[in-house]
């Protein structure tokens, strides 16, 4: 019995619009906010907007960056739709208008806490200590106001003076952080205690400081930390 003859293929064609209806039908398999939610996703795992490498390496991403780029044209597309910023596409001029609308947001100079808080959407401390030397330079750059060591020390005594009027004697931890909760210019307790360079007891000695300053102006300070009021 003969055997059957294999069919001879003709030479490859695509039809252009069979193909865009499959990839239509690809792309259903996902919506656009569920693939930008998946970016945002890897970028809090990895910490920083990732690369098309990276994404592709994530065990918990669900969907493969080829699908990402057929969604949104391109990679860099698609993470600025995720409010991911396309790190080695920022000109020095885009990271410093992000500092100064951060600062306008908050209405002081930020942080790298903040940017911390913020690193969906914002580029990484890190990024602006490659592109600038540090962060501090920066903030200088973008026109903030960067206090040196001996400076925030001076300017948190100056803090420390006010607040003690205001509440009746020298303030504590847990007065500084009440404060700060209601005026974001004082610098945090933390960032106070961090300032003075001694081996424990760095916000007794901060209290000290206070205390002295307020002798210097007049102000009777008691034993217990109390201000003495007028007679």
């Amino acid at each position: 019995m003969a055997r059957p003859r294999a069919r001879k293929r003709g030479p490859l064609r695509i039809d252009e619009a069979e193909l865009a209806a499959f990839r239509a039908g690809l792309r259903r398999r996902y919506s656009d906010a569920e693939i930008l939610e998946e970016l945002r996703a890897a970028a809090q795992r990895l910490g920083r907007s990732p690369t098309m490498r990276e994404f592709a390496q994530d065990p918990e991403a669900r969907v493969h960056p080829q699908t990402v780029i057929e969604h949104f044209g391109t990679w860099n597309a698609a993470k600025r739709a995720a409010g991911l910023f396309p790190r080695r596409f920022l000109t020095r001029d885009d990271l410093l208008n992000q500092l100064q609308a951060l600062g306008d947001e908050l209405g002081r100079t930020p942080t790298a806490r903040d940017l911390v808080a913020r690193r969906r959407a914002l580029p990484s401390a890190s990024l602006y200590a490659h592109t600038f030397g540090s962060l501090a330079n920066a903030l200088r750059e973008a026109g903030f106001e960067v206090l040196q060591g001996e400076e925030r020390l001076e300017r948190a005594i100056s803090q420390g003076v006010t607040l003690a009027q205001t509440i009746g004697r020298l303030p504590k931890m847990s007065d500084w952080a009440d404060a700060r909760r209601d005026d974001r210019a004082l610098l945090s307790e933390w960032q106070v205690y961090r300032l003075l360079d001694v081996p424990r007891g760095a916000w007794t000695a901060f209290q000290f400081l206070v205390r002295e300053r307020l002798r210097d102006a007049g102000v009777d300070v008691l034993a217990d930390g109390s201000l003495r009021s007028g007679g």
